[in-house]
């Protein structure tokens, strides 16, 4: 895993001319991921993507990474960590999101510093968009992020909230039949109800057959929402891969604390270019280039960004 305190030098910005309309339908980002802080408020486990170190990404450096994805015409930009509400500025950046015009501004958050107050400065500054997911009912030696530590929480954001909240039931993390609970709560609730399986920290997936058997009566609760790029969850467990034309690099950004792009977040080792200086060559290069970790990926962001493309060449 990469620490935030070993910063490289900074890059120089080397900002090129915003992408055309064409050009982003060819090979521009439907969505961005964007590290606001690697720090983190718990230490859940099976995580391999926080620290307890890391100083807030600088606001300043947040803007013109921001600036920098609208000018390649980014359609949606997710703030995650980490977990982004530690960082001081982030309603600030959710409004900088609405000013530079992003169609979708999300955000990833464990739920644990959400207050009725803050949700409603997320509601003013134009959030359209909040994932979560609840590891289980109750806590375990694996996650505290549970439905009886985050009920309260919950319920205000059902009462408060104006954006879309995606709440995720995840199997892997507590006992299988847990995750039946969390998704019948999403729905009481008036959330998007989604199932999320842990993967190692290379992506791949590990499930015993009690959990095999909890994800398959969690997605006929969900019904038809649940089958998400091609429903490549049920080809992994039925034949061990579900190859795919992953465009991650193009479609699909995952920016670190450092602007760095990668892949995704568990193969930040294996490709890496600063946001500032990327193009639209860069763009057309990962959009093509071939990535040997497609067949067993369980990356949800990387597959549903990569699905439209299926049918183009690699």
């Amino acid at each position: 895993m990469v620490t935030s305190h070993l910063r490289p030098p900074p890059a120089r910005d080397a900002t090129a001319r915003p992408l055309t309309r064409l050009e982003w339908l060819r090979y521009g980002p439907f969505l961005a991921q964007l590290v606001v802080t690697r720090r983190c408020n718990l230490h859940c486990a099976y995580c391999s993507e926080f620290d307890t170190v890391s100083d807030p990404v600088p606001f300043d450096v947040l803007t013109r990474r921001l600036e920098k994805l609208r000018s390649l015409r980014t359609w949606a930009v997710c703030l995650t960590g980490g977990e982004p509400t530690l960082h001081p500025d982030i309603v600030p950046l959710v409004a900088t999101m609405r000013r530079l015009g992003f169609r979708r501004r999300s955000m990833i958050t464990n739920g644990y510093r959400l207050t009725r107050t803050l949700i409603g400065k997320l509601n003013q500054a134009g959030l359209t968009d909040l994932q979560v997911s609840i590891d289980g009912v109750a806590p375990n030696d694996v996650t505290v992020k549970v439905l009886a530590h985050l009920r309260p929480k919950l319920e205000l954001l059902a009462q408060h909230a104006r954006f879309k909240v995606v709440m995720s039931g995840v199997i892997g993390s507590a006992p299988a039949e847990e995750a039946l609970e969390v998704v019948d709560f999403a729905k009481r609730a008036g959330f998007v109800p989604r199932i999320l399986l842990v993967h190692d920290d290379r992506g791949r997936l590990r499930l015993s057959p009690e959990e095999l058997a909890a994800y398959a009566e969690v997605k006929r609760r969900i019904g038809r929402r649940a089958a998400e790029a091609h429903d490549y969850r049920d080809r992994l467990i039925a034949r061990g891969k579900a190859p795919f034309k992953c465009r991650s690099g193009a479609r699909y950004l995952y920016i670190d604390e450092f602007g760095q792009v990668h892949w995704c977040s568990q193969m930040r080792g294996a490709f890496g270019k600063d946001l500032l200086a990327y193009t639209l060559a860069d763009l057309k290069e990962q959009f093509h280039a071939r990535k040997g970790c497609n067949v067993s990926c369980t990356v949800g962001c990387a597959r549903t960004a990569s699905a439209f493309d299926e049918w183009r060449r690699q």
